[in-house]
């Protein structure tokens, strides 16, 4: 049976003091986390957050990565730049990647493999947006990202690895995919991957990432293949991303 995860993003939020309180508050309930659980930080506070939960249970990791080892690439950092701060995780092609930063499916697809060959754990982000849905390609959409990095990266590759399925018309929006339209496209997920190795599909932890809130998230960490939440601003505030892992 696959284990639960609940990894919170922050996004471009926080501060030392406000992290400071967050932290504190998920450090001393991790004792009693029934699941995996992860914060991926803003780069200048990844020291904080290391400080914090070292020790803990509780993972931290990065929101982006560079698809270069190193170099002159100002203003990037790179997989190894993370390792060295004790990430687990790292974020690749969240959908405000692809679509403000003009992310391509190679782009993140590179990125997947640097992060890990530097023993990084990936989350890679799919999804559609709400023209894509209405058009009905939610299918081809998600597939194609995913296949993307199993063309790169091979399907061995998502063993270590997890996948976040975030529908881009229910993030921040107050919306949410219904638990039967999460359902339906985590089992296309799993079964695309099943296709190429069975083992490895039914080991896969997808996640789904969309408005997760505490009212909503035992409902879709119900289904059979939703692994638990890639969660956004629930994941500020300590007493909702804690009722989250709760529900997980």
């Amino acid at each position: 049976m696959r284990a639960k995860l609940v990894a919170g993003n922050w996004k471009m939020y926080g501060s030392l003091a406000a992290n400071l309180k967050l932290l504190t508050h998920i450090k001393e309930a991790a004792a009693g986390l029934r699941c995996g659980a992860a914060v991926c930080v803003p780069f200048p506070y990844l020291e904080q957050a290391r400080s914090a939960l070292s020790g803990t249970s509780v993972a931290w990791g990065g929101q982006n990565v560079s698809e270069h080892e190193e170099g002159a690439y100002t203003g990037e950092v790179s997989a190894a730049m993370l390792q060295e701060f004790g990430c687990r995780y790292v974020l690749v092609g969240h959908s405000e990647r692809r679509a403000l930063f003009a992310e391509s499916d190679s782009t993140v697809a590179a990125k997947f493999a640097q992060a890990q060959r530097a023993g990084l754990i990936p989350i890679l982000c799919v999804g559609e947006t709400l023209a894509e849905r209405e058009d009905g390609v939610t299918a081809a959409v998600v597939t194609r990202q995913l296949d993307a990095v199993l063309n790169d990266s091979g399907v061995a590759a998502l063993s270590r690895a997890v996948l976040a399925y975030e529908p881009v018309w229910a993030i921040g929006t107050g919306k949410t995919a219904s638990p039967e339209q999460a359902q339906e496209v985590h089992a296309l997920i799993r079964a695309r991957v099943a296709q190429s190795a069975a083992a490895v599909a039914e080991g896969l932890q997808i996640l789904y990432g969309g408005s997760v809130k505490p009212g909503n998230a035992r409902e879709l960490f119900a289904m059979p293949d939703i692994d638990g939440g890639l969660v956004g601003g629930a994941s500020l505030v300590a007493e909702d991303f804690l009722a989250i892992c709760a529900a997980a």
